[in-house]
Formats: structure tokens, sequence, C-alpha cells
């Protein structure tokens, strides 16, 4: 049996689907590629796919990670290309790698968030993520299945920062005038490890009012702290309330380096198990290819 590990988006409007939706997308993804999955035992047989750590509906997503199981050997690269081109655009598979190592899921400790908070001025923004980081406690409810919950949001963040959202994007805006080519589609894995920070598509958003981006590390501790957690703690702490929802993004997600402060690959481990190629073989190759001389 072959362990292929996935990271996968979810962008545009895409970010709007379930998990279960995404669910029922890829699974049909798989047998449009004709992937030769491995299925549970039992009554009812399922494809065995592990799915770890999803983004909640309404966010979207630079850096999910998924794991399936084949009964037969396939090239990742291929079978990336396959699954991507089963899928419609905004759920795009953008790496793939053989399971080389163990627990996926233990190296998805930590994610950076982006978030879009159109109407909120960046001074104010600025002001209310300096009180909220020098907090030592940052108290907020959510309302859970069992009732309201009341939880510290200050100790899972490692870092929050604050910037102009039009700064941000004018920056895209001349990188894309250089190079000739769009920023506000789809946009290819970055070249940072593979988290895809550095290529996540910007958010689309009115120019013509003030707009803040935060940036924001959190560790994946229990109860969750999700993005919403912190815009929850900044009102409580600054008086700071978005007057439109906040358009969030999960720009990477793994390990978080205590040294360089910053989210990890979490493939990089398989990668770097995988064996090294052989040169003896093109060496053979070349010299079975090479031309015969007369005798």
């Amino acid at each position: 049996m072959q362990r292929i590990r996935l990271r996968y988006t979810k962008r545009g409007r895409l970010r709007f689907t379930s998990h279960r939706d995404f669910q029922r997308a890829f699974e049909r993804a798989l047998r449009r590629a004709e992937v030769p999955m491995a299925y549970s035992a039992g009554f009812t047989p399922h494809p065995k796919v592990s799915y770890a750590n999803a983004a909640p509906t309404g966010t979207g997503s630079e850096a999910e990670y998924l794991e399936i199981a084949l009964t037969a050997a396939r090239d990742p690269e291929k079978l990336r290309i396959l699954l991507d081109e089963s899928l419609p655009p905004g759920l795009d598979i953008v790496d793939a790698v053989e399971a080389r190592t163990s627990g996926l899921a233990d190296r998805l400790t930590a994610s950076e968030w982006e978030l879009r908070l159109d109407g909120v001025d960046p001074e104010d923004a600025a002001r209310a993520v300096e009180a909220f980081k020098a907090s030592d406690l940052v108290e907020v409810q959510r309302r859970t299945k069992n009732g309201v919950r009341t939880f510290d949001a200050r100790a899972a963040v490692v870092d929050l920062d604050s910037r102009d959202g039009h700064d941000a994007r004018d920056g895209r805006d001349a990188s894309a005038g250089a190079n000739g080519s769009e920023t506000a589609g789809p946009q290819p894995a970055a070249s940072v490890g593979s988290t895809g920070a550095a290529g996540a598509a910007p958010l689309a958003g009115p120019t013509d009012q003030p707009c803040a981006i935060l940036r924001l590390v959190v560790r994946h501790v229990t109860p969750a702290v999700r993005p919403d957690d912190v815009l929850s703690g900044l009102r409580a702490v600054a008086d700071l309330a978005p007057p439109v929802p906040a358009a969030v993004t999960r720009l990477a997600q793994g390990l978080f380096d205590d040294e360089t402060g910053t989210v990890t690959d979490p493939l990089a481990p398989d990668r770097e198990a995988a064996p090294a190629p052989s040169t003896a073989e093109p060496a053979a190759a070349a010299k079975a290819s090479a031309p015969v001389g007369p005798a």
C-alpha cells in the first residue's frame, strides 16, 4: 500500500464550501481520475482518506492537508495533476509527496492567517494589536453545543501585526505590472517551502475606503483559538469592530520554528526521507543508447 500526502487550497467563492462539501467533491475527483484507492473493511467500505485540521467554513486557505492510501504505486506529481484537473477551480491540489514518515497531523501545530478588515483604519488596527499583545490575558466567549464557553485567546497567539491594506495591494499590483500577469486569480504554489504563503492570491475588496490587514500566527491548542476569537479579543481590549465581516485566509500550516518565527512546511520531512536518485541508472541508459561503431 502506498500513501500520498496532498496539500490543497480553498480560494475565491470556494472558501464557502464546508469540509463535507470538499469531501464529496474530492471523492468524485478520485473516481474521475481513476485513482487505485484502498478501501476500509466492513459492511460499507469507504476510500481511505485522512483529513487533518480543516479550516472553518467561510475561510480561505492555501494550506490544507490530507493523506490517501493506494493499492498500487503512482507517481505523486502525475497523481496531483490528475486530481487537480478533476476538481473545480478554487479547490486546487498544489503539492503531493509520498508519505515516508509518520505523524502528519502531529506536525500541524500552528497556522499563519491573513485577516482583511475592510472599513478599518490601519492606525486603529495597529493600536488594537498593541493593546492585545500587551495583555497577559484576553478572555473571549464562544457559543458551543454545550453552551457559552469562556477561554483565553491571548496565550495561543505567537505573533500578530497589522499593516495598511492598500499598501499591500499596491505592492501586489506593482509586481503584476512588472511581470505582466494578473494577481487577482488563483496563484500557483509559492516557492517558500510548500506553505503557499508567498503565492496566496490577494483578496478582492473595496479600494476606496480604509482597509487594514492583520497577520496572525497562532498555535493549535485546546480549545482551539481561531481568527474570529482573536477579532473578539481585539474588540474586548480596544473596541475594534470591523463594519463588515473579515475576509480570512490561512496562509500556512505546520510546525512553528521558534528561531525563525515562521511556520514550516509539514511535508518537508517526507521529501528529505525520499531516496536519492541513483547515478548508475542514467549512466547505464546513456551507454545503452550510444551508437555502436563498426566492428
